[in-house]
């Protein structure tokens, strides 16, 4: 093999080199692989010699990059009667983030999960943005006095009291009278927001003493007409493990205990017109409750209770519930609450129901006073169903 190649290439030696486009073109026909690859090689050091020279071509083209996460879980809402307790209170106040006051949830974009497992979302509700029918601004000269934790309500030295001076002004018509409470307020913006601009002025709300930025809550709500309460929290059946938070007043408790915690909870905000219950089954039971009048009455504040202290008086004013309208959270079921309450009113001349701020309820209650004048009623505020105990 190697003396033939010898000759190949003495026969070769002298002879004069081929152009090389002649050379190429043979390469092309004998081994057309070679060329395909030698082109690629060509190209690839072209390319990178103009990314040396010029850049990346697309460093002025926007990229980004996305992370995909499971979504969590729909947060549970907790019920009235786990709103104050610190496992519901915390879920609640989940939903209250000063952030969700200024977002498309706090206009009604949100879902919310209710106890027995239903959802609504509130951007279901139909009821309309009512026009607000503004109260006067709080605080009210002369009705606050400087507290440990903040200004607490008195009676001014003219005698305007409180339960006067910050209950919506109302003047009968002769129709028999219905009026609402709806609390458990300010822990959930959606529903808040949608109970004083959904609901007429003529009903009350009631707010809790724990809710973030409260006292916002409170001018917003008297902005758009609604005289308004303050819960307290009071000792149930069942307590602790039943427990309507640190500020609970207790049955046990003696008078200074108790004027101790009504200082701190009255302090919370001003331009309320009185005070209601929130729980309170054992508490009613106690002597302590009578102590609990007594602040109030010395402070001018109205006492409006849901049932459970309906034989407590004392307080400088005094209403009690005819009825629970929410117990069971569904339209046809509230809607006949609601229908019961009338009855009641046209039997009796008055009527006082009060609710939850489910979302069901405030839908359920904006529908339902819309009619009330066609079918011979006056919505009332609360504060016109109370009366003055005999002294």
């Amino acid at each position: 093999m190697f003396a033939k190649r010898q000759s190949a290439l003495a026969a070769t030696a002298g002879a004069p080199p081929e152009p090389l486009l002649t050379r190429l073109r043979q390469t092309a026909l004998d081994k057309p692989q070679l060329l395909i690859g030698a082109g690629a090689v060509g190209l690839v050091l072209v390319i990178g010699l103009g990314v040396a020279l010029m850049g990346d071509p697309r460093a002025a083209v926007p990229t980004g990059q996305a992370r995909l996460e499971a979504s969590a879980p729909m947060a549970y809402v907790p019920g009235a009667e786990e709103a104050f307790g610190f496992g519901g209170l915390e879920a609640y106040q989940d939903l209250t983030d000063e952030a969700l006051m200024g977002t498309e949830a706090a206009m009604g974009e949100a879902l919310i999960t209710l106890p027995d497992g239903a959802s609504v979302s509130s951007s279901s509700y139909s009821a309309p943005v009512l026009r607000a029918s503004p109260l006067a601004a709080a605080p009210i000269a002369g009705l606050h006095q400087p507290g440990p934790d903040g200004p607490l309500p008195r009676i001014a030295d003219d005698g305007r009291v409180p339960a006067q001076a910050y209950a919506r002004p109302f003047r009968s018509n002769g129709k028999p009278m219905v009026s609402l409470v709806v609390g458990g307020l300010g822990l959930n913006a959606v529903t808040t927001r949608a109970a004083i601009e959904r609901l007429p002025a003529e009903v009350t709300l009631s707010f809790v003493p724990y809710a973030e930025g409260l006292q916002a809550w409170i001018d917003m709500a008297r902005a758009h007409g609604h005289e308004v309460l303050i819960e307290l929290p009071m000792e149930p059946t069942g307590y602790p493990d039943n427990d309507p938070g640190p500020y609970t007043l207790l049955s046990n408790s003696n008078a200074d205990e108790i004027s101790a915690k009504m200082d701190w909870l009255l302090s919370r905000a001003v331009g309320y017109f009185g005070v209601t219950n929130y729980l309170g089954d054992r508490f009613a039971a106690s002597g302590s409750a009578s102590a609990v009048m007594g602040h109030l009455r010395q402070r001018g504040l109205a006492f409006i209770d849901d049932g459970t202290l309906n034989r407590q008086g004392g307080a400088f004013a005094r209403a009690t519930a005819d009825r629970i309208v929410d117990e069971e959270q569904s339209p046809a079921a509230i809607q006949r609450q609601l229908t019961a309450l009338e009855a009641l009113a046209k039997t009796e001349g008055a009527a006082l129901g009060s609710g939850f701020s489910y979302p069901v309820t405030v839908e359920v209650a904006a529908r339902w006073t819309a009619g009330l004048a066609e079918r011979g009623l006056q919505l009332a505020p609360a504060s016109a169903m109370t009366r003055r105990p005999a002294r």
